[in-house]
């Protein structure tokens, strides 16, 4: 049920898009259907239990996925089939047996992340790396950009961004209209505003921001629409890959960083990561910006690979070279 809701709420399926006026937006998101609320009040009770047991659970969960017939081991199998590694067949198989595990964990923690004590979940991350860069941008005051892979515990993230400045968090609605209330509440322990990134109204929201000199969190590994996006080698194969991010750091002039939060061994804790974004992510020219930010997730990839999210659907949308290319050949 965990995963279920993870993957609903994170919109591993752009919904369709409109915009709304701030009051109707308000109004939607104040309407709980009671089994959201039941669900919510689930993941208190889990949230109650140690690390070490969410993650054993997460672990166990994660071995049974990696070893039947389930969707997000054919996602994993179908993205790792785009890479561009040295693995044979087998090891493929033994590295998302792993991954699964990694994933399970994530599924089961983020029940302590979204309803515990924030100050009690921040001591679980035991050190800081490149922190002097996300100082370093704040003090420049020009605005700063922090994208986020889905890799490790991304929510843990938020909490320590918000510890030490405001920011506005950029999200997608997720495909289930009715648990975008569960993710608005279980992220309501942040003191940050929650941007939905979409039309007009949310881009200006993180202009805004950026312009004032604030900071704005992203994921910058979304799969945007077909026709959003721009095509560019994501570990050696072409990938639909946003444009916001890169548009807001060249029209902003903010800085960009990379960061995660790694999971450590054995329940120990996390660390956190901070890695520099390469100055081309704010290129005009759009294919070069967008192979940059690429470029820029894959360093934090290579940092924890059995954490990233690898059944995230990273290469659904295919350009139309390749597809006719395959039509052309199955001829």
């Amino acid at each position: 049920m965990l995963a279920a809701v993870h993957r609903a709420v994170n919109g591993h399926a752009a919904s369709s898009l409109r915009l709304e006026s701030r009051v109707s937006i308000r109004r939607r998101l104040s309407i709980v259907h009671w089994y959201i609320a039941l669900l919510y009040g689930l993941l208190r009770l889990a949230g109650l239990l140690p690390l070490r047991a969410l993650h054993a659970a997460g672990a166990a969960l994660g071995w049974v996925l990696g070893r039947v017939d389930n969707p997000l081991r054919r996602k994993a199998e179908r993205t790792l089939s785009y890479v561009k590694t040295q693995f044979g067949a087998q090891t493929c198989q033994e590295f998302i047996r792993e991954s699964l595990l990694e994933a399970g964990k994530s599924f089961t923690e983020i029940a302590k992340i979204w309803t515990g004590d924030p100050r009690a979940n921040l001591s679980l991350i035991r050190a800081v790396y490149g922190g002097e860069l996300f100082d370093a941008a704040l003090a420049a005051g020009r605005g700063l950009i922090v994208a986020a892979p889905h890799l490790g515990c991304w929510e843990l993230l938020n909490y320590w961004l918000c510890s030490r400045t405001p920011i506005a968090i950029a999200y997608r609605p997720p495909r289930r209209a009715e648990l975008e209330p569960l993710l608005v509440r279980a992220r309501g322990g942040l003191a940050a505003e929650q941007v939905r990134a979409e039309g007009a109204a949310g881009v200006r929201a993180l202009f805004k921001r950026l312009n004032a000199g604030g900071v704005v969190g992203i994921l910058p590994d979304q799969q945007p629409k077909q026709g959003e996006g721009e095509f560019a080698p994501f570990f050696g194969s072409d990938a639909l890959t946003m444009v916001l991010l890169s548009r807001l750091a060249q029209r902003s002039g903010a800085t960009v960083l990379f960061a995660f939060v790694e999971r450590l061994p054995r329940a120990q804790g996390y660390a956190l990561h901070f890695l520099p974004a390469a100055a081309d992510i704010a290129d005009p020219e759009l294919p070069r910006a967008v192979a940059a930010l690429n470029r820029g997730i894959e360093e934090c990839v290579r940092l924890a690979p059995l954490q990233y999210q690898w059944h995230y659907k990273r290469y659904s949308i295919r350009p139309k070279d390749e597809l006719a290319a395959a039509r052309l050949e199955n001829s």
